[in-house]
C-alpha cells in the first residue's frame, strides 16, 4: 500500500484573505490609504507590480510583520488569521549553523513541540533533497536552499501561504522546477504571491492583480484559465500565454505613469 503523502492535499479549510481599510505610511506619505481587497480561498493570487510599488509591504502587513496605521486582515468571515498563515521570503533565511533537517523542523522546535522528523524527511524527498538532510546551508546551491525553504513552509502545514518573490534569485530552469513543485504541493491552499515578473504570475497564479498608483490600488483581476490558458503551472511558451503576457506588460507600463 502506498505511504501517505507528507503534506495534505486538502488542508484545514483554506480561508479567504480579506484586507479592510488598510492604511500604511511610508516616510509620512500614505502608501496604502483605506485599501480593501479580498483574495479567494483555496486559490493562488499573484500581486504583480514594479519594484518599489509596495508589494512586499502589503504582504508583510497581511502577515502582521509591518505595522499599519489602520485596517484589519481577516478570513473574510471576520475571524483573525493568526496561526493560519505561513510566510516564504525572497531569501531562504536558513540558519547556517543548523542542518537542512533541523532548519525544516525549526518551527516545531521553537514552539516547544516534538518535531516530526519522518514527515520532514518525506517532504525533503519530495522537493529533491533526499540525502542532503545533514548538510549545512553553505553546502547547498542557491536552488537547493530555496527547495529547503519551500520544504520548511510545507512543514508548517498552514492553510494560507504568503510568498514574497521566493524564486527570483535562482536560474531559469531551477525556477521552472520550483514553480511546478509549488503548484503541486500548495494545491488547495490560499496563496498570495508577490512578484515583479509577469511571466511568473502567469505560470503560477489563478488570478493576477497589478498594483498601481500612490496610494496603491489593485487592477481588476486577470484570470488566465478564463482566458483559455488553462490551469497552473502553465508552460511559458504556450501560445495562449503570450497574449496575456503582452497585456500584463502593457498594464505594468501604464502603472508606471500613474501619479
Amino acid at each position: 500500500m502506498p505511504s501517505p503523502s507528507p503534506f495534505p492535499t486538502s488542508p484545514e479549510r483554506a480561508p479567504a484573505i480579506a484586507v479592510a481599510g488598510l492604511t500604511l505610511l511610508y516616510g509620512g506619505t500614505p502608501l496604502y490609504d483605506g485599501f480593501s481587497a479580498e483574495f479567494p480561498a483555496g486559490r493562488t493570487t499573484a500581486l504583480l507590480g514594479r519594484s518599489g510599488v509596495g508589494k512586499s509591504t502589503l504582504l508583510k502587513a497581511i502577515a502582521g510583520l509591518a505595522p499599519a496605521q489602520a485596517g484589519r486582515v481577516t478570513d473574510g468571515g471576520g475571524a483573525d488569521l493568526t496561526g493560519r498563515v505561513a510566510y516564504m521570503d525572497q531569501k531562504p533565511l536558513l540558519m547556517p549553523w543548523l542542518s537542512v533537517l533541523e532548519n525544516v523542523t525549526l518551527g516545531a522546535r521553537l514552539r516547544g513541540e516534538r518535531a516530526d522528523t519522518a514527515r520532514a524527511r518525506a517532504i525533503l524527498a519530495e522537493v529533491g533533497l533526499a540525502g542532503r538532510e545533514r548538510d549545512r546551508p553553505a553546502a547547498l546551491s542557491g536552488g537547493m536552499r530555496q527547495r529547503a525553504a519551500l520544504a520548511r513552509t510545507l512543514m508548517e502545514d498552514k492553510s494560507a501561504v504568503l510568498m514574497d518573490e521566493p524564486f527570483s534569485a535562482v536560474d531559469a530552469i531551477t525556477r521552472l522546477e520550483l514553480q511546478a513543485l509549488a503548484v503541486r504541493m500548495l494545491a488547495g491552499r490560499t496563496c498570495l504571491l508577490v512578484t515583479h515578473d509577469p511571466l511568473e504570475a502567469l505560470v503560477l497564479a489563478d488570478r493576477i492583480h497589478v498594483l498601481e498608483g500612490a496610494p496603491v490600488r489593485l487592477s481588476p483581476a486577470l484570470e488566465p484559465d478564463a482566458e483559455g490558458a488553462g490551469a497552473p503551472p502553465r508552460a511559458p511558451a504556450d501560445a495562449a500565454v503570450r497574449p496575456l503576457l503582452d497585456r500584463l506588460i502593457g498594464s505594468l507600463r501604464g502603472a508606471e505613469t500613474v501619479p
